[in-house]
Parts: structure tokens; C-alpha cells; sequence
């Protein structure tokens, strides 16, 4: 019998990139918007602890295992923006087009375009769980002059993969799944969940 495990987002996208790589495993994910989970407030200050809060507020709701992740751009030309804030980074949570047009605004005249997508994600057993487990990643690139390609969400169609040049939004999904940040995060995890002899080996 399949573990049920709850995602913290009710981000479709993200649920429909998680299930694929969750795929092999025996684990039932579903979204906190099946429950009727509100999203808590992110107050952390880094992807880590906004990723615990999340598993921790559905946890609780629902009784159930929880995976939590954050993930976001992050610009080092920018000081780090949009980071934490990439969802909202434009003023309306989830407004790709706005945060995209907004990025691009902010980076008018630099030269230096280095980017790179970062994810942090955790597995809470429960609510109060004292040793969750963690998995982060980052995904080194460059950001576009204008956005291109109708695959993925967030800033897919700005971000360029080092050593490549389709932008995330252009690659095939399993292609991304593979390699992108959210990828390899999940694939760290995954070693994590079975060593930890939640799934099998």
C-alpha cells in the first residue's frame, strides 16, 4: 500500500513536476489544495525555513507526511533578488508574466546576467518532527534578453542553463526534471527517504 504524502503547494505546475519524479516511488502525493490547506505566511529567511514552514503548517492540517519545498532565482547582480521573494517578487503571488517583465526591467544595461535557480526541500514524518529530512540543490545559468519557450512556470522562458542555449521553458520535461535544481533536490532526497528506510531501497 502507497504512502500518502502531502505536497505544501498548490501550485499545479509544481505538483505535476514533483509526481513525474516521484513517479517510481511508493508514495501518493498530493496537493494541500485536495485538503483545503491554506498556504501559512513565509517568514523565514531563507528557501530552508520557508520549506519546513510550509511542511509543518500541511502536516499539522492533515495529519499526514508532508513534502515541503522553496525554490526561487536568485541574481547575485541584484544582491540576491529576487530569491525568496521569486513568487512574489513583482507584487501579486504567482504573476509570471509580472516578475518576469520585472526581472528584465531590473536587469537593463548589466552585463554581468549570472543566475541560478536554488530549491530546498524537506520531508516532515509528522508535524513535529525533529529531524526532517533536507535536500537543496542549485542550478547555475544566465538570464535571458527576453523571455522564450511555453514549457515549465516562474522564470522558465528567462533562464539559460550553463552550457546550453534553450532556456529551461524550451527543454523537454524529462529533460528538466533531470537536471534542473527542483531535480536534483528531489533526487537527494530521495537517497535521503531511503536511507532512512521510509521507502524502500
Amino acid at each position: 500500500m502507497s504512502t500518502r504524502v502531502v505536497l505544501a503547494s498548490a501550485n499545479p505546475g509544481k505538483l505535476v513536476e514533483l509526481q513525474a519524479m516521484l513517479a517510481p516511488l511508493d508514495l501518493e502525493l498530493e496537493s494541500q489544495a485536495e485538503h483545503d490547506v491554506p498556504s501559512p505566511v513565509e517568514d523565514g529567511l531563507t528557501f530552508l525555513e520557508n520549506a519546513i514552514i510550509k511542511a509543518r503548517s500541511v502536516s499539522r492540517a492533515t495529519a499526514l507526511p508532508a513534502i515541503g519545498d522553496d525554490s526561487g532565482i536568485v541574481v547575485p547582480v541584484l544582491d540576491g533578488a529576487p530569491g525568496i521573494y521569486s513568487a512574489r517578487y513583482a507584487g501579486t503571488h504567482g504573476d509570471d508574466a509580472a516578475n518576469n517583465a520585472k526581472l528584465l526591467d531590473a536587469l537593463v544595461g548589466a552585463t554581468n546576467r549570472a543566475a541560478y535557480f536554488y530549491c530546498a526541500i524537506v520531508y516532515l514524518r509528522h508535524a513535529d518532527d525533529p529531524t526532517p529530512l533536507i535536500s537543496t540543490s542549485a542550478w547555475h545559468g544566465q538570464i535571458a534578453s527576453a523571455p522564450s519557450g511555453g514549457g515549465g512556470f516562474g522564470y522558465d522562458p528567462l533562464f539559460v542553463p550553463e552550457g546550453g542555449s534553450a532556456t529551461a521553458a524550451e527543454l523537454e520535461p524529462a529533460t528538466k526534471n533531470r537536471v534542473s535544481h527542483r531535480g536534483q533536490a528531489v533526487a537527494g532526497l530521495v537517497n535521503a527517504l531511503r536511507a532512512a528506510d521510509i521507502i524502500d531501497a
